[in-house]
Order: structure tokens, then sequence, then C-alpha cells
């Protein structure tokens, strides 16, 4: 089959190796050329321009950073003119739910068929093929797709056109709720004179357990806070979820405070974290750093 993978980053390099390494003809493009020619020795065919990769694709997938990344590639580069009639257009970013039901609309005006499909699980799910996608859209183009989602994850259909993005915010909201859950915890654990790490030793397996616990809780001890997913992206998909649930008549006050905390962290200079790093945030607040 022949695949183009739009957005060639921290996501998208090992999501489009894999598609390589499954045996797909792979096309590429990133706005920075530099982080796409290495997959070229993968067997990927790199090309100077969205619209040169889009116009090689049956099915084009965008892994682009925000909802504005996304339409610029499609209707200010000229990727959705690029396409052919009848090519599958998937939508991996996280952007807006309204962002991805305005997508399809003008992309059906060109006849293409659009999914809203984005991911959790971050650099680590990517190269393992193990990502979590949340699909939005019609359920034949979703079976359509699910061969080559199933490549890059677990796929489930959970719903019409910016369904997939509403469950990614969902995703998010969880995440980083839970991350100030954790770092909050440990923190104070901490303070009190209890050792943290035998802390989350103790909790774990019990109702308070989560992968958050285990996989950034054991950052948070270790103070390793590299960036898997920035703060900064993190700050981006709470503020999306505010923007959606107040389009929707939908009070998130819990969310609303998150993004505070998330907010005034990267105000301190923490935007390039680990969103793990929260936990540097609420150190600060209590004069533990």
């Amino acid at each position: 089959m022949n695949l183009t993978v739009l957005g060639i980053g921290r996501m998208g390099y090992p999501m489009a190796r894999r598609l390589c390494q499954a045996g797909h003809a792979v096309h590429i493009w990133n706005r920075s050329p530099g982080k796409a020619r290495p997959l070229a020795a993968e067997g990927a065919t790199v090309h100077a321009s969205a619209e040169g990769a889009a116009a090689a694709g049956d099915i084009v997938i965008s892994m682009l950073e925000n909802g504005p990344a996304v339409t610029d590639v499609l209707f200010g580069q000229g990727a959705a003119a690029a396409m052919r009639p009848g090519t599958l257009f998937i939508d991996m970013a996280s952007i807006q739910p309204a962002e991805a039901r305005a997508h399809a609309a003008q992309l059906a005006e060109h006849g293409i068929a659009c999914l809203d499909a984005p991911v959790s699980g971050g650099t680590v799910g990517a190269e393992s093929g193990t990502l979590a996608i949340m699909a939005g859209g019609a359920d034949a183009d979703f079976a359509r797709a699910l061969p080559v989602l199933q490549t890059l994850g677990r796929a489930i259909h959970v719903g019409p056109i910016g369904a997939g993005q509403l469950a990614k915010l969902a995703n998010q909201m969880i995440v980083g709720i839970t991350i100030g859950a954790v770092a909050e915890a440990l923190l104070m654990c901490q303070r009190g004179g209890a050792d943290p790490v035998k802390v989350r030793q103790a909790i774990s397996g019990g109702f308070a357990d989560s992968r958050i616990l285990q996989l950034h809780g054991q950052r948070m001890l270790q103070r390793d806070f590299a960036p898997r997913a920035r703060m900064a992206v993190q700050l981006k998909d709470m503020r999306n979820a505010l923007e959606t649930a107040t389009g929707m008549h939908f009070n998130a006050p819990i969310t609303e405070a998150l993004e505070r905390l998330y907010a005034d962290a990267i105000a301190h200079g923490d935007a390039e974290l680990d969103h793990s790093g929260l936990f540097v945030e609420l150190a600060r607040r209590n004069g533990m750093l």
C-alpha cells in the first residue's frame, strides 16, 4: 500500500519507520527536512513538499503539532488539493474536535474520506507499536484504515468524526490530572517524613495504582524529567479540553485547576520538561526544590 506520513517528529518518525518495516511504500514530508532524511535508509521516499508527499499516498497520515498546523498543511500548503479523490486522510495529531469536523467537511468537497485518530502512549508506544488509537469517522473508513492502524497499535472506533479527538481530550484530562495527584501526594509524604519511594511501593496494587503512578511516579522519584511528552503539549491539550467543554456548556473545574498549574510551571521556565515535571512546580510552591 502507498502510505504518506506528514510530520516526522518525535512521534511521526517511529510511526513512519514501523510502516516501512511492515512493507508499505511510505512517502514522507517534514517541515524540517533533516528530521525526515534518515528514514530513507528504511525505504521511505522523502518529499520536498507536503503537496508532493500527499499526492503519492492512497492513505495519508498526519502527525503534526496542532490544529492550525494541520489546517496550514492541508489547505495552505496544498496537501488536500494534491490528494486524489478516494484518498483516505487519517489525522493522528491531537487537535480540537471542532477542528477535526471542519477539516473533514472541507476534505469531503475534494472527494477525500477522513478519520480523526489521535494516539496515546508516547514515543515508547510509537516505537513498540503499542499506541492506543482513538478513531472517529465512518465505519467503512475505519475498516479500510484498520490494517494500517494495527501496525501502530490498538485502534478502537469510538464514534463519528470528532469523537476520536474527544476521546483523546478525555485521555489527556485524566493523564494531566493524575500526574498532579501523584506529584502532590509524593511530595506531601516526603514533607511529612515518609519515604516516597516506599510509599509508591506500598500503594502499588491498590485502588490508587495506575500507569501514571508507576511510570511518571518513577520519573518523579528519580527527578528524571527528560521530555517524552512535553509540559507545553500537556498544557495545549488541557486548554483544548477546556475550550471544547465551554463549547458544550460543560463545567470542568478539575481540569481548570490543573490547567493553571501547568501554565504556572511553564511561566517558571519548565515548558520543555516532561509533563511529569509538574512535580517541579509543586515542589517549588512548597520550598522543596
